[in-house]
């Protein structure tokens, strides 16, 4: 019988989060099809939510990166409640470094002196959004502020009048109005539509001049796709709906705000706010990164510059002073890996079958990881959980050796057993010097020195090899080199040999290339493989017979 939970962890002192009847929703039968409108807010959201808020410095250069990514909307922060952030508004304008297709963004609450130093902060810019907000749901309204639906809803409407009395102030500036009624999530649909129709009845947003309602998931309640029904109702309950921006700003307590976001997009929202990597306050925001990602593995332009994933990742580490996870989505150090065998025979397979220009369709990789940045050096690594096509990946990678599957069965063994007993990953290196020292045994105990082969119809040839016995000359006949020389390895151990199957290749091209050879044979009914590397391709396949041969001597030596 199951012990009682713990008192401490007890699931009934909570409840189901909100749930909408919606029977005709429609999201579920749309598609994405292009891009919404990217507002980052790692200037504000994400440096609030560090232990650590960002410097002049690192700010500054977090600010050019996201520029340089291509958004053009970016939220700068609080300038009303910090001097950090109001000094970096006044940088930004007062330098011109605010480029002439991006819109900065500013957060203020609906309170009037918050209000009046917010637009004092942004004197002489020439395009900026005001972004004011107040909480709605019911916990808000009852316990914080202890004021009924019309108080709550008045503190809205006052706010969009004391910014809009503002804006004319400074009548140079091109000016976006944006508000929210934060905790949408946990609002009642009707009470939060109706707020937000008091703000438009003061700003009164024409087609040509909208503003921004944003729908936030100040605390992720409940599934991605309650919220997505919640923007749905929202989106087909407000009016003007062609004046509205329609704006989503998640956070990710459930683990959830990406997919919270993908779903607000299908039910009818334009634009995402979010974070690089999805930074913010408490599990985060939604990682925008992530989510222009997932649109361009659709086949979505996702209208931001993320082929340098390297550069992001290291300016976001810098700035934030956070770790990125090595299993991050799409920019994680080790997403485009493969350590499990089957994993990397069917990358290998895939590779190798793709061709260029045709849509993208590799095993196991969603994306080419050469869009980002990456090579296919990171694709496969090998350890203790790999198989024969992570090695023959990695050596045909690294050294042009396209082994036949037979040496792959037999080298991965190898590899896995030196892999169990270092403990760890093994680099090309690592495997192609064990494939060199069990495999490419042409040098003892018997070496090839020279040979001669004769072809008139029936080939003959001579074999001069040196051992510990010194040289010695060898003769053998057969239909090819191949066999002429097993003929003569026969009559010079007396032992049966036979080819039971023999591959070899080019190493590069021109006059310099090599030829790798490898050979499957029995030998006195025991199976045995064999290869070599030589410009001379007689030369190598002689050597790879010469190699199978000294290496089940080495093996009888050792059992003996």
């Amino acid at each position: 019988m199951r012990d009682k939970p713990s008192r401490r962890f007890d699931h009934r002192k909570y409840r189901p989060g909100p749930v909408l009847d919606l029977p005709n929703r429609q999201w579920p039968n749309r598609t994405i099809q292009n891009a919404p409108i990217w507002a980052s807010v790692d200037l504000r959201d994400g440096n609030q939510a560090l232990l650590q808020p960002m410097d002049v410095v690192q700010k500054r250069r977090l600010w050019d990166l996201l520029v340089k990514l291509g958004f053009k909307e970016i939220e700068i922060g609080f300038p009303a409640a910090s001097q950090p952030d109001f000094d970096f508004a006044r940088w930004l304008i007062e330098e011109d470094r605010i480029p002439a297709d991006v819109t900065i963004q500013v957060l203020v609450q609906a309170r009037e002196d918050l209000i009046q130093r917010t637009f004092h902060a942004l004197r002489g810019v020439r395009r900026a959004i005001v972004h004011i907000y107040n909480s709605t749901s019911p916990v808000q309204r009852d316990w914080v502020f202890g004021l009924d639906r019309e108080g709550v809803a008045s503190i809205a409407r006052q706010g969009a009048e004391w910014v809009l009395r503002e804006a004319r102030l400074y009548p140079r500036s091109h000016w976006v109005f944006q508000y929210s009624p934060e905790s949408f999530t946990a609002t009642e649909p009707d009470y939060a539509v109706d707020v937000c129709e008091r703000v438009l009845d003061v700003w009164k947003p024409t087609p040509e001049q909208p503003c921004i309602l944003n729908l936030p998931a100040t605390v992720e309640v409940s599934t991605p796709n309650v919220f997505a029904d919640q923007v749905e109702y929202f989106a087909t309950h407000i009016s003007r709906r062609d004046c509205v921006i329609l704006s989503v700003h998640t956070h990710n307590d459930r683990g959830g705000a990406v997919a919270a976001a993908e779903m607000a997009l299908l039910a009818g929202a334009d634009r995402v706010e979010g974070t690089l990597l999805g930074n913010g306050e408490r599990t985060g925001n939604a990682d925008l990164l992530t989510l222009a990602m997932n649109l361009y593995s659709q086949g979505v332009d996702p209208q931001l510059d993320l082929g340098n994933p390297e550069e992001i990742v290291q300016t976001y580490k810098g700035c934030t002073g956070l770790d990125v996870h090595p299993r991050h989505p799409w920019v994680g150090e080790l997403v485009y890996t493969a350590f499990s065998g089957s994993h990397q025979d069917a990358i290998r397979k895939s590779l190798a079958r793709q061709q260029a220009g045709r849509p993208w369709q590799v095993a196991y990789l969603p994306i080419d990881p050469r869009d980002l940045g990456r090579s296919y050096e990171a694709v496969i690594r090998v350890n203790s959980q790999s198989g024969k096509g992570g090695v023959a990946f990695v050596l045909e990678r690294d050294y042009g050796l396209v082994l036949p599957r037979w040496l792959q069965i037999e080298l991965a063994r190898l590899v896995q057993h030196e892999s169990e007993v270092r403990g760890g990953e093994m680099d090309g290196a690592d495997i192609h010097a064990l494939f060199h020292t069990h495999f490419v045994s042409d040098q003892s105990p018997q070496r090839l020195l020279g040979y001669r082969l004769d072809r008139n119809g029936h080939d003959v040839i001579e074999v001069r090899i040196g051992g510990r016995e010194g040289e010695q000359l060898l003769h053998g006949e057969g239909e090819g080199a191949i066999a002429a020389f097993v003929d003569a390895v026969t009559r010079w151990t007396g032992r049966q040999a036979r080819v039971l199957d023999y591959q070899e290749h080019a190493i590069g091209e021109g006059t310099d290339a090599e030829a790798a050879a490898y050979v499957h044979m029995e030998l006195d009914g025991e199976m045995v493989v064999g290869a070599a590397i030589d410009r001379d391709t007689v030369a190598a396949s002689l050597k790879a017979v010469l190699a199978a041969v000294n290496r089940r001597a080495v093996e009888r030596a050792r059992a003996a």
